[in-house]
């Protein structure tokens, strides 16, 4: 071999000890970083500024608004317009509702999840593509099938129209999917060794259940359940028809912020809006904090 084809051979392996990837431990090479083709922190500062915009947008700005205009009255004015009989009335049949709504979802959601995840049986595709027809459907289409069924001239013999139970079936309805659809992937991951371990240890399927799968399942379910409470809080649409719009008896928050509206009330309207915007945010975080802790707590 020449001296210029070793000097030419020498040269190269300098290059790839020296600028080639990282060697491993006690080696002479150098790691090299690259810089990825958004130019690194230059592209994470465009995706969030981007993020960002666009989230103030379409969010931030409005809910902004909304709040601007129920405190524009103060204090004081914030109080009484939410404190008013039929505001507080139609607040706490909201809230309650809502709250039971939640409950109920929390188990037969988890129960509905369990059964598509775990269980075949005839129809279980058809039942699976249904769970999402409340998240198509127009929620005054779903009013309206409800009042059809559900209404003083029900085909199934059962009137549910114009009282509190009816309103409870509709917020059911459309809030339904949201613990399913967040149970149901955490079912389809589960690591199925470990309930099979337990019980060649000798535990029982409620042992199994209670001490292997729900302690994972809590975090998707209380995310479902918090999801559903949030929705039904704000529901307008199934609620307009089967309740009736009866004031201090089935009117529901969002029903009373658009009669005031109609009313030429705004304020009162952007306070009550804020009331329940407030408690929504409450409800999330608490939900956030308890996963949190639980985390924590393995």
């Amino acid at each position: 071999m020449s001296e210029t084809t070793k000097s030419s051979t020498a040269t190269l392996d300098e290059r790839v000890e020296t600028s080639g990837p990282a060697s491993p431990p006690g080696g002479k090479g150098r790691a090299v970083r690259l810089a990825g083709p958004a130019g690194g922190r230059g592209g994470t500062a465009i995706g969030v500024g981007t993020a960002t915009i666009f989230l103030s947008a379409v969010v931030l700005i409005p809910l902004a608004a909304v709040i601007w205009k129920g405190a524009s009255q103060g204090p004081g004015g914030f109080w009484d317009a939410i404190t008013t009989p039929d505001a507080w009335a139609a607040l706490k049949l909201t809230v309650i509702a809502s709250l039971v709504v939640a409950l109920i979802n929390l188990v037969m959601g988890t129960l509905i999840a369990w059964v598509l995840v775990r269980d075949s049986f005839p129809g279980k595709g058809l039942l699976d593509l249904l769970i999402d027809l409340p998240f198509a459907l127009p929620t005054i289409v779903a009013g309206l099938v409800l009042l059809t069924l559900y209404g003083t001239d029900s085909p199934l013999g059962v009137s549910l129209a114009y009282t509190r139970t009816g309103v409870v079936v509709a917020l059911l309805f459309v809030t339904l999917p949201f613990v399913v659809r967040t149970v149901q992937p955490v079912l389809l991951e589960f690591d199925r060794e470990m309930e099979q371990a337990a019980a060649s240890l000798g535990a029982g399927n409620w042992t199994i259940f209670r001490r292997i799968i729900l302690p994972n399942l809590v975090p998707a379910m209380l995310a479902g359940t918090a999801l559903a409470f949030t929705r039904a809080v704000a529901e307008f649409g199934s609620t307009v028809l089967i309740s009736g719009n009866v004031p201090f008896k089935t009117q529901v928050a969002a029903v009373h912020i658009f009669g005031q509206i109609e009313s030429d009330n705004t304020a009162a309207a952007a306070a009550t809006s804020t009331a329940l915007l407030v408690l929504s945010l409450l409800v999330l975080l608490s939900i956030d904090l308890l996963r949190r802790w639980g985390a924590r707590r393995g």
